[in-house]
């Protein structure tokens, strides 16, 4: 999740985030009062008070939709900022700001939309918060996530998922498109290639009225227009009601198996693609 962008998961640095305790229970109708001043960054930024159960329930849907870019801590990675000194995180109280972000994605810097329930949204936002409070009350330099940090899945079980349950053989060879591939990228910028490859070209196809289907790389798509680039390098585009179109997006077989991954999976598919130089 390329969250406010400077929006993963490691998802496969799945490694168990300890909740703060704040309070018993959330209050979302008075305000909490503002705390005082810790460590070396000031005043702790105000926001809703959280149940340390909503706290670790958030951990955990945050390792799994948004540590691969943002970090297990939320502390930035190679490919995501670190949400704990962030301007939209220290100003939003109960969701409003990150909330959106959330939910709309951020397509052109390779975050996707997340359909989260209310109750899981809040989570979310009790976790990080919680986990900026955490950093700002502490002092000394922060730590990103290592190339150790990925290196803890087992590599014939990877291999046997990438070959069977992941069906990640019927698009990828290790000897053709995925060749060379941990050569090309390493550590959190790796798994993030495998688990949301942010160059995949999309194709389509479009049918204008005249009944002849013109087909393309995907250059342009939102709910009034499609358009694409042909063979021959040439733009073009219609608008959507005016035409039949099918949209053939390798980036959605990856998206439709983040509620499928366990963390073994993860863990030991990052340590299979790590042994394609």
């Amino acid at each position: 999740m390329h969250l406010f962008w400077k929006i993963s998961l490691p998802l496969a640095a799945c490694m168990t985030i300890v909740a703060l305790a704040y309070a018993q229970s959330p209050r979302a109708a008075t305000p909490p009062p503002s705390r005082p001043t810790v460590g070396s960054q000031g005043a702790l930024p105000v926001h809703e008070v959280y149940a340390p159960d909503l706290i670790a329930s958030g951990g955990s849907l945050f390792q799994q939709n948004c540590a691969f870019c943002h970090g297990r801590d939320a502390g930035g990675g190679e490919s995501g900022p670190d949400l704990t000194r962030s301007k939209l995180v220290s100003t939003d109280t109960k969701g409003e700001n990150i909330g959106p972000i959330v939910r709309n994605g951020r397509i052109e810097k390779g975050m996707p939309r997340f359909n989260l329930g209310e109750p899981e949204l809040k989570s979310l936002v009790a976790f990080i918060h919680s986990q900026q409070d955490k950093a700002m009350s502490q002092t000394g330099t922060r730590k990103g996530v290592d190339v150790s940090d990925l290196q803890t899945g087992n590599l014939e079980e990877g291999k046997k998922y990438f070959n069977g349950a992941g069906t990640c053989s019927k698009c990828h060879s290790p000897t053709g498109d995925l060749a060379g591939i941990a050569t090309k990228y390493q550590g959190l910028r790796l798994e993030q290639q495998m688990l949301y490859p942010r160059d995949a070209k999309s194709k389509v196809s479009v049918t204008p009225a005249s009944g002849k289907t013109l087909s393309g790389v995907l250059a342009f798509q939102d709910e009034f227009t499609i358009a694409l680039v042909d063979q021959d390098g040439v733009y073009h585009s219609w608008n959507v009601s005016d035409v039949k179109f099918k949209v053939d997006a390798p980036v959605k077989a990856h998206v439709e198996l983040f509620d499928k991954y366990t963390d073994a999976d993860i863990h030991n598919l990052m340590a299979y693609v790590q042994t394609l130089r």
